[in-house]
Parts: C-alpha cells; structure tokens; sequence
C-alpha cells in the first residue's frame, strides 16, 4: 500500500512524522528525560495479540531494550472496572486503546497532549473526521488507531427471486421493501424479515443505529458550547429543522414493529438480528465491516453483498457511524515519554497502513484513505470510512440503557415519542455534567 502513495503523500506523511518526534523530544525533556525514555510500556488494548505483535516487531520496538513493551488484550466488557481497580492499586497501564464512546467517560484519568505538542490544524488534516471527537479544549486525548465504519449487508437471493436487482441507497425504500420481502405464516408470525429495526434488545447494535439515524436526520446529539467548550445534550432540540431530528428519527425506527402497520417486519421474539442475517432469513442488516468474516465463516452458502449505509433522500451530506478506537496516554504513568515514543511509532503512516492489510479495516489516516483497495469489499469500507461519524458519548454503558429504555417506552405504548425524546435528552444531558470535570488546558507538556 505505501509502495502506491504518491511523493506529495510521502512528503505530508515525513512532515507530520517531525512533528511528532518534536513532541518526543519535548515531552523526554520534561519528564525525566532519559531516565522517562528508558522505561517499560504496558498497553491495555483490543487488538488481537498476533496482530499487535506484528506491529511491535515492525516499528522496532518488539526487542526493544531500552523500552520494553508488554502488550495485555482486554475484553471492552470490563475495560472500566479493570482500569479503575488497576490505578487505584498503582499497577495502571502506560498505554490504553479507547473507542470513541469511552474517551469522554474515562478523560479524567487519561493525559491529553497538548496542542503545542499536535496542532489541531496538523490533527484534522491527518485523520478522519470522526476522530476530531478525540480533540478537547485541553488537548487531544487519543490518536486514531482503528476504524471500522459501518455498512448494510444485503442478502442477495432474497432480493433477485423478489426480482428486485438492487439494494437500497434510501430509507424511505424501506416502507415498500417491508411490505415486498417480509413474509409472515397463518398465525401472522414473521418467518421472514426486510429489516430488523423497531425493538431494541434484538437488533444488534441498536444503539449506534439509532445514532446514526438521528444523525443524519440533522441533530449531532451532542455539541460544543462555543464559548465554554461545555458538552450539551442536542438529542431534543428542533434546530433549524422542521421537525426535532431526534423525534422524525424514531419514528421511522420504531415503524417496523408496529403490527397496526403494513410495514411491519419486526418484534422482539425474533432472533438477534444478525443471527437471522446469518441464517438466511432477513434481508438486510445493519452493521460493522469487521463483522464481514464472521458472517462468511458462519455461512459460507450465504450469497450476500455489501453496500454502503442507507441515506435520507434529501441529506447534503453522507454519513454513517463509525467504531473508532484510539491509543490514550495514562494519566499516572510513570514512563509519559516512553509512552508517547511507543504510541507515535504504531500510529505512524507506515504501522498503521500494516494494521490496515491485517485486518482488513479501512486506516484512520487521510493520506492512506486516497489509495483505494483492489477488494469491491474494500472499496466500501474506505469510502464509509472518510464519511464515519459519532458523537460525544458520556457514558457508553448508561447511554444504552437510556436508549434502550426510550425504544421500549414508546413500542410499549407507556409513553410517547415527544416526551421519552425529552426525558432521554435530559439524562444525556446529567451525564455530560457528571463527567465534564477537566483539568485546566497545558500550555505546555508539565513537568515531572
């Protein structure tokens, strides 16, 4: 892949490349220069440990004796609890993988690097847009490592005997693909579904599906005071759209489980709604390009394709969601210069791009993004990948439940949509205060 990049590529990537040296050099000089640099790392990530080892090896720093790496793969499930004991018993990791709905719970143990270390300007013009999620007034708390944008799987046979040749580009063809490709016994029972939205329990990844629509329905969830640089809760808001974004955004989600409807294609007794991708038996699904081998390895017979996230007819702008992960500099680490030496060698161009090719994901950084991959797969992934967003999420593991609790309230007929929308803004909202205690912006990298 670096073979192909061209000279003025090359150029960016050896000028952004000084920059973060500069910041080693800065960063050595005032947390105990060499004694800092020559310190052991220890990084908590997801990444498989083949994968990372290979990374290692290849930025130099597999045999390194002057900054040993130890590398530990942690499940995302008890990240939190593992990373709050390991500090409070002082034996925290140097380094940490955070996805971009972890960041902003976990920033007041984490260390920013100051932006006279990384400019913003160097920042924005290195990396996808959705890793700016990672930028706040006091620094930036993550340099992009991983992206796994997401897409719609569609099963093929089920759209080619329903003699339709292609998948959808719109939500709105959703209300006629409902009523096409559902099938239903004599008991009205779904055999057979167009598309698992409208609970929220089994459809997978609900939560950033419901992101997703809401953000392309024109409300970013959350938002930065400009003057404060305060994180406020959108999720209520009309802006300047006809309708609350939030509002038009599950109404559409929540459309298919209405049995009333003749679009009703989903309920909660249904399988997950990727086990009934892979089974054959729903034909589209929703979600992360990672999740490609799986589905092929769990159904090798399945004749499906991939395309890009569904848009709003009348959208400016494509968008789809985005898993991001990031490597964070731990705030009580001992060693903040070997660190940063580690993590600015496995988010250089060329570690990044052999991060790309093993795992098949799209790379974070602009200039790899420009050269496309020979893989139709691949194609999608790195164009969905230039268009990922997210949002600033306070609490990865509250969220749901507020997400959760806000689909289950209006399908069950206990509330309705305007004020579940405006109880579930107000708690975003709490959380955002709960977790917005920041240490003053450095003008500079501290001293030890």
């Amino acid at each position: 892949m670096l073979k192909d990049m061209t000279k003025f590529q090359l150029i960016l990537t050896g000028v952004f490349g000084g920059f973060l040296v500069l910041g080693i050099i800065v960063f050595a000089m005032h947390r105990g220069g060499g004694a800092a640099d020559r310190a052991p790392v220890t990084i908590w990530g997801f990444v498989d440990e083949n994968d990372m080892s290979k990374l290692l090896e290849d930025a130099g720093l597999q045999n390194d004796p002057s900054t040993p790496v130890t590398y530990v793969r942690k499940d995302p499930a008890t990240f939190d609890s593992d990373f709050v004991s390991a500090i409070a018993d002082g034996d925290a990791p140097d380094l940490v993988m955070v996805s971009q709905d972890q960041f902003y719970k976990e920033k007041n143990r984490l260390f920013p690097i100051p932006y006279s270390s990384l400019d913003q300007r160097t920042f924005k013009d290195t990396y996808v847009e959705e890793a700016e999620l990672f930028m706040q007034p006091d620094g930036i708390y993550a340099i992009p490592f991983v992206m796994d944008p997401y897409v719609m799987y569609w099963n093929r046979n089920i759209f080619q005997n329903a003699g339709i040749s292609q998948p959808p580009q719109y939500w709105d063809e959703f209300y006629d693909l409902a009523r096409t490709l559902t099938k239903k016994d004599g008991a009205l029972n779904i055999t057979r579904s167009a598309v698992g939205l409208g609970e929220y329990s089994n459809v997978t990844h609900a939560k950033n599906m419901l992101a997703t629509l809401i953000i392309q329905a024109g409300s970013p969830i959350t938002t930065a005071d400009s003057s404060s640089g305060r994180i406020m809760s959108t999720f209520n808001d009309r802006g300047d759209n006809p309708t609350v974004p939030s509002e038009a955004a599950i109404n559409f989600f929540t459309e298919f489980s209405d049995p009333a409807k003749d679009t009703y294609s989903w309920n909660r007794s249904l399988p997950d709604s990727k086990d009934m991708f892979i089974s054959g038996d729903l034909a589209t699904y929703f979600g992360p390009a990672s999740e490609l081998f799986e589905i092929q390895a769990k159904n090798p017979n399945l004749n499906f394709d991939v395309t890009y996230m569904p848009q709003s007819r009348d959208a400016q702008n494509k968008m789809t969601f985005g898993d991001l992960q990031g490597l964070s500099l731990v705030k009580s680490s001992q060693h903040i210069a070997a660190a940063f030496r580690v993590m600015t060698l496995l988010t250089s161009a060329k570690s990044l791009a052999l991060l790309s090719q093993m795992t098949s994901l799209p790379p974070v950084r602009r200039d790899l993004l420009s050269t496309k991959p020979s893989s139709p797969y691949g194609i999608v992934f790195y164009d969905s990948a230039i268009f990922a967003k997210a949002w600033t999420d306070p609490d990865n593991t509250a969220t749901d439940k507020i997400f959760g609790d806000l689909i289950e309230s209006i399908t069950s007929g206990r509330s309705r949509p305007t004020q579940a929308i405006t109880n579930a803004g107000l708690e975003i909202q709490q959380l955002l205060d709960a977790n917005s205690t920041a240490p003053k912006a450095p003008s500079s990298v501290p001293t030890a």
